[in-house]
């Protein structure tokens, strides 16, 4: 028994010794919008860890939500969801506060999920900064959207694959990005993006992006998208393409869809491309002031 100290302060030693489990960023951020006196206010906030809500004051326009990750960044086992609902009638704008970083992970994986709800006669325009891939980072996005008959949403997804600027390159990683878009409860938009394995070498084939470490996917579901569509082939030139049709028909009449792809060296050439497309299709409303700083 008189031993029994010593042993005590062993095993304490031991659990020192042991590999301590890193802290991992968990965030949760919930936002409800709806009309009221002919303008979109706040019905519900709510916010938890590292995800933060922020919504700059407007005298005209749709609301403007900011989104941020107090963290900094995203690596392997941290996860951030994000769930918001707009009102009928109601009109919002979702951003980030800057480009979000997922860097090198030593095990497992980021995961980004989202889920958006938009009322009848509502607008969505979801417009989060680029996302800045690192060499071996891994990262699973999902984003899932249910809109009213009658509701319209712009969606765009800018990805870096590092930056050439600051001479960065991705020569591993794992990337899945997965869509789904629904109106009047019907599928009208399912994609699913992932590069695993050999980046750089996938990267610079043909069939991929030729070269290009910058992409964008940008999304219009609206009555009126296929008369864009000439105007958005003119901005994003060779490099890219987009297509426009009417995916379901009903009492109410068709879905019309725009869809853009565009590729481009890097995020400075995406950007020139990029801003001009979305400050058409979003209407009257311009892009985010937080774009431009």
């Amino acid at each position: 028994m008189k031993h029994e100290p010593i042993r005590r302060t062993l095993l304490k030693l031991e659990r020192i010794d042991h590999p301590l489990a890193t802290q991992r960023v968990k965030g949760e951020g919930r936002l409800a919008v709806g009309l009221v006196e002919g303008r979109t206010r706040i019905r519900e906030l709510y916010q938890q860890g590292a995800a933060k809500i922020r919504l700059p004051e407007k005298t005209t326009g749709p609301l403007e939500a900011v989104l941020i990750n107090t963290a900094g960044g995203m690596t392997g086992g941290d996860r951030l969801d994000w769930t918001f609902s707009i009102g009928a009638g109601s009109a919002a704008v979702f951003t980030t506060q800057a480009c979000e970083k997922i860097y090198r992970s030593s095990h497992g994986g980021a995961e980004v999920r989202t889920r958006i709800s938009v009322g009848s006669g509502g607008r969505l325009a979801w417009l989060p900064q680029e996302t800045i891939l690192y060499d071996r980072s891994v990262l699973d996005r999902r984003l899932d959207i249910d809109l009213d008959a009658d509701a319209t949403a712009l969606i765009a997804e800018a990805t870096l694959f590092g930056r050439r600027s600051m001479g960065e390159t991705v020569v591993s990683s794992r990337y899945r990005d997965a869509w789904r878009v629904r109106r009047g409860g019907r599928l009208v938009h399912a994609e699913a993006i992932a590069f695993t394995g050999e980046v750089a070498a996938k990267l610079e084939t043909a069939a991929v992006a030729g070269g290009a470490t910058a992409m964008a996917t940008v999304l219009l579901i609206a009555p009126d998208a296929e008369m864009h569509l000439d105007a958005v082939r003119r901005l994003i030139g060779a490099a890219g393409a987009a297509s426009a049709w009417s995916v379901s028909r009903g009492n109410r009449g068709g879905t019309g869809k725009l869809l853009a792809r565009l590729l481009a060296q890097d995020g400075y050439q995406l950007r020139q491309r990029l801003v001009p497309i979305l400050e058409l299709l979003n209407g009257r409303a311009s892009l985010p002031k937080v774009w431009s700083l």
